[in-house]
């Protein structure tokens, strides 16, 4: 667009996250430019600096061996594995990079302070990847409950389904099965805890009580007939955990399954035999109930804010499809919908006109990028920050993005220790 200055950027992390944001400098190039990457991976580093044309010698093996050199970039794009997201850009915004780092921040608040911390230190600027904010599903309602359409809010439910071919894959197989780096909850609905917070923008959460646990995907509920890897298994074709059908018969999720082979990762086709052979011969063919996974596969939490209003937000994994359903309760009305369908209803009682409530079926429209048409909007509104234009309703900074991560810290605790816990 005229008039916008062209930002450049180093992309520090190249999964499928990072490099999605980046793939808005490939449709806005008069906006956003890609000139250096940090990957470990070799393969991976080569084939993502030619797509960008980024030349060899702004590429790195890691976020501290960029930091090192003389800053060559206005922003970084941080991708990297959740457990080293902090380690990885104190050091870019020491050289004086704003960062736009992807969720969430840290596993545990002593890495969120930290953050903090470096931020108030250096003055850079730091924008989670909460994508969800972008949603226009949510944005829309977001926008509806500032108008004061509903009043007052003295309720939130939230729900997130987890698909049962995710939890197999990322949470049980996968790089996301250990508490200790990566809890469940932080993990996968800090997107949720966050979209609380905003809603009741301004206003502290207090305590937090939590329930759930791991009690599904562990050996004493295996099937009879399992085996510890999808090849040995003589019910392996019946099983709708099956890694073979995931992966190779259905393609559910190869960016997970196929990671680090050489042909995935340079971007070239591979064959149904080559993934079945893949597949079974790696950590992703392992039975989902004879894995190392001590993660969740339930949980709720409750949260009470100093106005009194109390939210709930249920985590259930092992789901048909994958979902996300929200319901404000307000003293003039409610808003309710299902991210998943784009819908939502706003509903007001009635009685002065003689029915119990009017409904107002709102359908917003779904097309564009993934959650809900957020990751693109979240880059053009990173990239609005930096260039001191201002952000938009959904900007999440970091300090706007610390609630919800201590939620998530609190209701772990709540859980393991049966017990109310105090945020302070």
């Amino acid at each position: 667009m005229d008039g916008f200055a062209v930002i450049t950027a180093v992309l520090v992390g190249l999964g499928h996250r990072g490099v999605g944001y980046a793939t808005y400098a490939e449709s806005h190039p008069d906006e956003l430019q890609i000139v250096g990457v940090a990957e470990p991976d070799l393969v991976r580093r080569e084939r993502y600096a030619e797509r960008f044309g980024v030349p060899v010698e702004n590429c790195f093996e890691s976020a501290k061996d960029l930091a090192a050199v003389q800053r060559f970039a206005d922003v970084a794009i941080n991708g990297t594995m959740d457990e080293i997201h902090v380690e990885t850009t104190v050091p870019l915004l020491e050289a004086g990079y704003d960062v736009l780092l992807e969720k969430p921040i840290a596993p545990n608040k002593e890495q969120l302070r930290l953050l903090e911390n470096a931020v108030s230190r250096t003055g850079q600027k730091v924008v989670i990847c909460h994508v969800l904010r972008y949603a226009p599903f949510y944005t829309a309602i977001k926008t509806r409950v500032e108008a004061g359409e509903i009043g007052e809010i003295m309720h939130i439910h939230t729900t997130e389904n987890v698909s049962y071919h995710h939890m197999a894959v990322g949470f049980i197989r996968g790089k996301w099965n250990r508490e200790e780096t990566n809890p469940m909850l932080l993990a996968k609905c800090c997107h949720d805890l966050d979209l609380i917070c905003w809603l009741k923008s301004g206003v502290e959460p207090k305590k937090v009580a939590s329930f759930g646990g791991r009690h599904f995907f562990k050996a004493e509920k295996a099937p009879e007939g399992s085996g510890f890897h999808c090849n040995d298994c003589s019910i392996e074709r019946g099983c709708q955990y099956s890694a073979i059908r995931h992966h190779v018969d259905n393609g559910m999720w190869p960016f997970y399954a196929l990671a680090g082979q050489e042909s995935y990762e340079q971007g070239l086709e591979v064959d149904l035999e080559a993934k079945r052979e893949h597949v079974v011969g790696s950590d992703y063919g392992r039975c989902v109930w004879h894995c190392d996974n001590d993660v969740v596969d339930r949980q709720s939490v409750i949260v009470e804010f100093e106005d009194g209003c109390v939210a709930t937000h249920d985590m259930v994994t092992n789901s048909a499809k994958g979902t996300r359903r929200i319901q404000i309760t307000g003293t003039k009305g409610e808003i309710y919908g299902d991210m998943m369908t784009g819908k939502f209803t706003v509903s007001k009682p009635g009685a002065v006109l003689g029915t119990e409530a009017t409904d107002e079926d709102v359908d917003i429209d779904l097309q564009g990028d993934s959650h809900g048409g957020g990751d693109l909007r979240l880059v053009a509104d990173f990239l609005s920050v930096v260039r001191g234009e201002g952000g938009s309703i959904s900007t999440t900074e970091l300090s706007d993005s610390i609630n919800g991560h201590l939620i998530a810290y609190a209701a772990d605790v709540a859980m393991r220790e049966e017990r109310v816990v105090s945020i302070d």
